[in-house]
């Protein structure tokens, strides 16, 4: 319909703007006949039957495939065959006893040239985009697919320690170990079920908080913690499972270690510490994690760590590009994280 419409106010202008030319009487009676009238319809479909085959074959056969010189020979054969079909229709059909045979060739010549600009533009630019939405899809699917892939594997990474937990509890045969599997199945339900889309900030937090119990049960008072996750002025969604390789990591790098005293065989026991604060005020997510380390310690840490940061990371450039920023850096004996997020 777009294509038809385009024609028929193409091919219109003539009789839409000849009330408006000064040269009224150059109007002969025969170009205001039914058979001028035919003869013109006859001449445009001819020339929009060169637009399609002109962008629909010949460019992307020849010119595509660097066939300069038979679409050079195309070009001029089409030429031809249009002054010889013109000739036909002015003699054969009509019976025009006035035909030019210079102004016929001088007359199509520009219309051709015309005709073989647009339709050449046309099929280029048609194709340029359909090429920009090929790509465009096709970026958009890896992305969707690294993303799968990246969630994936966050989840591994939190299962190793909740794990380790439960078998900690199991042994000790302690009266927390059923509270923890009713805690620990709902985390399974939050990442099998709700982390297809976007979640809700606070549902997040839930699920950050639930993890820090059950590693409070694990480390006991050996570890120190201290969390503000309540700054919350709105409600706001987020990335699932975006923030908690970073508590992940605390713990796995911020766990009880000791110190081997200089000059003689004592170690020290040293506690762990670990800070989190999380504010959302004013579409701006503010999410810091500190914990203690020490360089010349011998950490207590699970073996299978390293898989979190590098993976939130990747995330973050993927999901919140230009909409994030990420710090992190050792300071005073800490290891610090701080995140900032402009959120929707």
């Amino acid at each position: 319909m777009l294509h038809l419409s385009v024609w028929v106010f193409l091919f219109s202008l003539p009789f839409l703007l000849r009330p408006y030319m000064n040269n009224a009487q150059a109007r002969s009676h025969d170009s205001q006949s039914s058979v001028a009238l035919l003869r013109y319809i006859i001449n445009d479909l001819i020339f929009i039957g060169f637009f399609y085959l002109n962008s629909g074959w010949l460019v992307p056969r020849l010119i595509y495939q660097r066939k300069y010189k038979q679409y050079a020979v195309a070009i001029v054969g089409c030429f031809i065959v249009i002054l010889v079909f013109g000739w036909f229709i002015f003699f054969k059909v009509f019976n025009s006893p006035d035909f030019n045979l210079p102004g016929h060739v001088l007359f199509n010549f520009f219309f051709f040239l015309f005709f073989l600009a647009g339709s050449t533009a046309y099929c280029l630019i048609k194709d340029r985009i359909n090429s920009e939405r090929m790509t465009h899809e096709k970026e958009t699917e890896n992305l969707k697919t690294e993303l799968s892939f990246l969630r994936s594997q966050v989840s591994p990474h939190f299962m190793f320690n909740i794990m380790n937990n439960m078998v900690a509890l199991a042994r000790k045969r302690s009266e927390s170990l059923e509270p923890s599997l009713i805690k620990l199945s709902s985390l399974l339900r939050y990442m099998l079920y709700e982390t297809e889309e976007k979640v809700s900030l606070q549902r997040e937090v839930e699920y950050l908080q639930s993890y820090i119990d059950l590693q409070k049960q694990r480390f006991g008072e050996n570890v120190s913690i201290r969390s503000c996750m309540e700054k919350i002025d709105k409600s706001y969604e987020i990335e699932p499972m975006l923030l908690i390789p970073f508590v992940e990591n605390a713990f796995k790098h911020g766990g009880s270690f000791v110190t081997k005293v200089p000059g003689s065989d004592l170690v020290v026991y040293n506690a762990a510490e670990i800070n989190i604060d999380l504010a959302a005020e004013k579409n701006e997510l503010r999410f810091i994690v500190k914990n203690r380390y020490n360089e010349n310690t011998t950490e207590t840490k699970d073996k299978t760590s390293g898989i979190g940061l590098t993976n939130v990371k990747r995330r973050l450039d993927l999901l919140y590009r230009h909409r994030h920023s990420l710090q992190i850096e050792k300071k005073d004996g800490w290891f610090i994280t701080s995140l900032q997020i402009t959120l929707d």
